[in-house]
C-alpha cells in the first residue's frame, strides 16, 4: 500500500519536493572538530559514517553536533580519537562506495547515519537493507569495528519542512524501513540501534517537546539538543554492548 500511494501521488510529490528543497534555508556545515586526542584513559577510536546529520548540519559547532556531543561523552573515561566520513546528502549506496575507498583504520566504536536521503528518492526496500548491511560487514572487517551504532531514521512525520502530503507518504515509508532496520540489528551480533527521534526515555521523549522545538531553523536537520541526546543513547548502548 505504502509504494502504491506513492506510485499514485508521484507527480505531486516531486513538485513539493523541488518546491521544498528550493525554498529550504541553506545551512553550512560546522568546522572540523580540533585534533585529538581528548580525555583521559584507555584508548578508544571513534569512527562517524554517513550523511548530513553525522557531518552535523543543524549545529553552529562541531562540539554541538553528533562528533563532537560523542566525543565529549566517550572523553569522560577514555582517551579519544576519531576519523569522520560524513557528507551532505550521502546515501547507503553512496556512503558505502566512499568508505570502501578509504584506507582501514582499526576503529572500538563506530556510529553510522543514513538512510533518509534513500527513502525520500523511492529506494527499495529491500535492496537498501542489502547495502546497510555491506557497509557495517565492511565496518566490522576492513576497519575492525567492535560496536556498530545504527542510528534510527529520523521522525520525518513530524519534520516542519515537508508539506502535506509528501510529508504522510514519507513518513510511512520511514516507519517500514526503519522497523526493518531495527529488526536486522537487533539480530546481527556486534550492531546496535538506536532511535534519533522520540523514545520512552530522555527529553526527546514523546510529549515533552515539539520537533520543531528541537531542530534547525530549515526544520529538516537535527539542532543541537536533538544531537546531544542522540549521542548519549549511542554510548549508553556501546557502554552495554561492550559489557555484554
Amino acid at each position: 500500500m505504502p509504494d502504491l500511494l506513492r506510485t499514485l501521488l508521484a507527480p505531486m510529490l516531486l513538485v513539493q519536493g523541488r518546491r521544498m528543497f528550493a525554498r529550504m534555508p541553506r545551512l553550512d556545515a560546522p568546522a572540523a572538530l580540533a585534533p585529538g586526542p581528548r580525555g583521559e584513559g584507555p584508548p578508544l577510536h571513534l569512527l562517524v559514517v554517513g550523511d548530513s546529520s553525522a557531518a552535523g548540519y543543524g549545529a553552529d559547532r562541531q562540539e554541538d553536533a553528533l562528533l563532537g556531543q560523542l566525543v565529549a561523552r566517550l572523553a569522560a573515561s577514555r582517551t579519544v580519537t576519531w576519523t569522520h566520513f560524513a557528507r551532505f546528502g550521502s546515501t547507503v549506496p553512496k556512503t558505502a562506495a566512499f568508505v570502501a575507498k578509504q584506507p582501514p583504520t582499526a576503529v572500538d566504536l563506530a556510529v553510522v547515519s543514513v538512510g533518509l536521503n534513500d527513502v525520500i528518492a523511492g529506494a527499495d526496500l529491500g535492496a537498501w537493507l542489502d547495502g546497510y548491511r555491506s557497509l557495517v560487514a565492511d565496518l566490522q572487517t576492513r576497519f575492525a569495528a567492535t560496536t556498530v551504532v545504527v542510528s534510527g531514521l529520523a521522525p520525518v512525520g513530524g519534520f516542519p519542512a515537508l508539506p502535506q502530503p509528501m510529508r504522510f507518504v514519507i513518513a510511512r515509508q520511514r516507519d517500514r524501513f526503519d522497523a526493518a532496520l531495527k529488526a536486522w540489528a537487533d539480530a546481527a551480533p556486534g550492531v546496535v540501534y538506536v532511535p534519533t527521534g522520540a523514545s520512552d526515555d530522555g527529553p526527546l521523549r514523546e510529549g515533552a517537546v515539539t520537533v520543531a522545538e528541537v531542530m534547525a531553523p530549515d526544520g529538516f536537520h537535527p539542532g543541537p539538543r536533538v544531537y546531544a541526546e542522540w549521542a548519549r543513547r549511542a554510548v549508553a548502548a556501546w557502554d552495554a554492548d561492550s559489557r555484554a
